[in-house]
């Protein structure tokens, strides 16, 4: 296998700290009743200590406090692994300020979905992986308890390192109970069943690192120029792609896949893997119909793009993971099998 050769940071134990930091949006500042109970959910399904810092809970922290509260948190030999809190839409100006050597010197695993793309980039062009994944605000605080698969993935990333085989959950929502409510410490947003994954492309089974993650943040990350200049990079890789509440068009997802071929990026990889997207919002309603409609033209705007750049990738679409909950964590820069031929998907989380 070739492309990059990555890290794999070393597991925390119970009793162990873990970082906790707010490196785009301060959700906890906002809300901090849910951010209490994702404190002691976090505590009860790791065994780890949390430990919060100065802009964990500040609103408008600057992007130099935010970076230096996650230099720090890299630097401590103490912190055995690194969460954040929740996703936002600024990290990009947060990167600049990050000293990469400490991220060398002590590799650990770090957990972000959705704007933590940027970070997550970050640590995989100096050659640490992480997990894609993990919005403690999101799916440890809210509702009435940690959903199983999340429960396990985090474990896995954080403790275990274990084989898991990503299984479907059976059920969605796109968003949860306001925040300020308190309904939202005890209750699930609406939630619906699933539809079957749909997978294209040859019947074969492929093992490779990831790359990826969010596709409203991918094209910031590379019009920064924050991505190797060789795609081959990505030789014999998967790509994730997942959108976020945003709910990007289709065909405006297809633009961004789109310039990811003409990068070079969709000929490297071997595998595709797409999330099931959210097509709803506090703001926009829609039937059952009107959503899986949303959904079908998404992943057929994928599926068609990939197959116009490499007709050889396995593609899968509808796997749950990034801005869905239940949410799976995945490896970035670890390892993922994709099963084309018995239709199987395999994170490896050492």
């Amino acid at each position: 296998m070739r492309g990059m050769e990555l890290v794999a940071p070393r597991k925390a134990a119970p009793g162990d700290k873990v970082a906790v930091v707010s490196p785009s949006f301060a959700a906890p500042g906002f809300a901090p009743a849910v951010h209490e109970q994702a404190m002691t959910r976090l505590a009860e399904v790791t065994g780890l200590v949390p430990v919060e810092y100065p802009t964990t809970r500040r609103l408008g922290a600057t992007p130099q406090d935010r970076a230096a509260d996650l230099n720090a948190a890299f630097a401590d030999p103490e912190v055995r692994a690194v969460v954040a809190t929740i996703g936002g839409e600024d990290q990009i100006t947060v990167i600049p300020h990050l000293d990469p050597a400490l991220v060398r010197a002590d590799p650990k695993p770090f957990c972000g979905t959705s704007d933590n793309t940027n970070l997550l980039s970050w640590l995989w062009t100096h050659g640490v992986a992480g997990f894609y994944g993990g919005s403690t605000q999101v799916h440890l605080g809210a509702g009435p308890g940690v959903d199983p698969v999340h429960a396990a993935s985090l474990r896995a990333a954080l403790l275990t390192g274990e084989r898991l085989e990503v299984t479907e959950p059976g059920e969605s929502e796109d968003f949860g109970v306001d925040w300020l409510d308190p309904a939202a410490l005890t209750d699930t947003g609406v939630r619906e069943a699933t539809e079957p994954w749909t997978w294209a492309g040859p019947e074969r089974s492929v093992t490779g690192r990831t790359w990826g993650g969010c596709v409203d943040v991918l094209p910031w990350i590379l019009m920064a120029g924050r991505f190797p200049a060789d795609p081959g990079v990505l030789q014999d890789g998967v790509l994730l792609l997942e959108s976020s509440e945003e709910l990007v068009p289709a065909r405006e997802i297809g633009w961004i896949v789109r310039s990811l071929g003409e990068r070079g990026l969709l000929a490297a990889v071997d595998a595709v893997v797409v999330a099931r997207p959210p097509t709803t919002s506090f703001d926009v309603a829609l039937t059952s119909a009107e959503s899986a409609a949303r959904r079908a033209e998404q992943r057929d705007v994928v599926v068609e793009t990939v197959r116009r750049y490499n007709p050889d990738a396995v593609v899968v679409v509808g796997v749950p993971f990034g801005h869905t909950r239940p949410q799976w964590l995945l490896p970035y820069g670890g390892l993922l099998t994709v099963d084309g031929a018995n239709r199987r998907v395999w994170a490896d989380f050492a």
